[in-house]
């Protein structure tokens, strides 16, 4: 589902997500409301929110329906631009699984809505490890060592929470780390129950959070 208030961006993002195989754009919305209810009676898999809407914004939509289908497969991805990333900062608390600049390539759209589908949130790190780099303001010096024994993390556990904040797809974590796919993917389940977080997203804005990884190598 689209919703964004700029008819030209709903009508060009709908025409490339519905060309491409196993994509379906079930309804458009150009406002927050109207957006609510839709996802309500359609329950797609994957919602495309822009930050700034009328009636309601893209932040108080993702809270809404991040705590209302906590237990669905709807993902949240965030439609944003750089100079919006205090409003991405709070969408990432309030549930968004993803970012998608309004100047993205078609390319690029699909594989976002295709990422957020399977539950990748990391879409494109340039973009999200910029925008998580705004979390950066951790405890200085300890490398989030007080934060990482409170949550139990382990050391396997902190190189992969590691290589999430830098932007690592869950394939580049497999082939850094010498890890089957299925291992990476059970390590990042523990990890999340572990912060009590809901996604990959939430897992890197911990990280940058506490100050367990301050720069991208």
């Amino acid at each position: 589902m689209i919703a964004d208030d700029q008819e030209l961006v709903r009508a060009g993002f709908e025409m490339i997500l519905d060309a491409q195989p196993g994509i379906r754009v079930v309804g458009v919305a150009g406002d927050g409301v109207e957006c609510i209810d839709l996802a309500r009676r359609l329950r797609p898999h994957v919602v495309l929110v822009d930050v700034r809407m009328p009636r309601m914004d893209g932040l108080e939509v993702t809270r809404t329906l991040a705590a209302e289908q906590a237990e669905s497969r709807l993902n949240i991805v965030v439609i944003t631009t750089f100079d919006q990333d205090d409003y991405v900062r709070d969408a990432l608390r309030f549930g968004a699984c993803g970012f998608l600049l309004k100047d993205a390539t078609p390319a690029l759209l699909v594989e976002a809505v295709r990422a957020a589908s399977r539950g990748d949130a990391l879409v494109s790190p340039a973009v999200t490890v910029r925008l998580l780099r705004q979390f950066g303001h951790g405890p200085a010096g300890d490398g989030g060592r007080a934060e990482v024994d409170a949550a139990g993390l382990s050391g396997r556990e902190v190189e992969i929470v590691r290589l999430v904040a830098i932007g690592r797809t869950n394939q580049e974590i497999c082939e850094e780390l010498f890890l089957s796919l299925s291992s990476v993917k059970t390590y990042l389940g523990r990890i999340q129950t572990k912060l009590g977080v809901r996604n990959r997203v939430e897992v890197a804005a911990w990280a940058w959070e506490c100050g367990l990884v301050t720069s991208r190598p």
